[in-house]
């Protein structure tokens, strides 16, 4: 039985999660979410709590069966309090401004790069525009959007200017080396 799968879910209060024709739906105060199971997984709600059950011992299927646990709980913690990603710009004048459903970077190209902001996401920007944080219920579209956001401009090794995550460790290189 696989470990994560066999936990139970259990589901906050003002969210209500519903199991119909393989479609699991959870609803709460910050939005709706809904996941497709797959053929193998069963999902049942009973005593406020999510119970995710498999039909049989093949790999596939219990490699679902953990998925499939993990993403409801996901969608639970989204809709009952949003997931957030922050972002940080490291660079002499690299910059962001946040504008309707759009995003500006400016990360030393000669044009600034606009960036549609795909929908349910919410973008700040702070003063001073050197940092963007994402917000919102699924957990995967934030983290797709923050991974394109940093593909735009992907920190260096020798000065690590870039687009990075929050606390992310850039490894840098030692630069040229004079001869004597």
């Amino acid at each position: 039985m696989s470990r994560i799968g066999k936990l139970p879910v259990s589901v906050p209060d003002k969210v209500a999660v519903t199991v119909d024709k393989g479609l699991v739906t959870v609803k709460g105060p910050k939005g709706t979410l809904s996941q497709g199971l797959r053929p193998g997984v069963e999902v049942s709600v009973k005593d406020g709590k999510v119970h995710v059950t498999r039909a049989d011992d093949k790999p596939a299927t219990r490699a679902l069966h953990g998925l499939t646990r993990a993403l409801i709980n996901n969608m639970c913690t989204g809709v009952s309090k949003e997931f957030e990603r922050q972002l940080d710009l490291v660079g002499v004048g690299y910059r962001a401004k946040a504008e309707a459903k759009k995003l500006v970077l400016s990360v030393g190209f000669s044009n600034p790069v606009d960036v549609a902001v795909p929908e349910g996401i919410k973008v700040e920007v702070t003063q001073k525009g050197d940092a963007i944080t994402l917000r919102g219920a699924d957990k995967q579209s934030i983290g797709e959007f923050a991974a394109q956001l940093r593909r735009i401009r992907p920190p260096e090794p020798y000065k690590g200017k870039g687009i990075r995550y929050h606390e992310e460790q850039v490894k840098t290189k030692v630069g040229k080396k004079v001869g004597a």
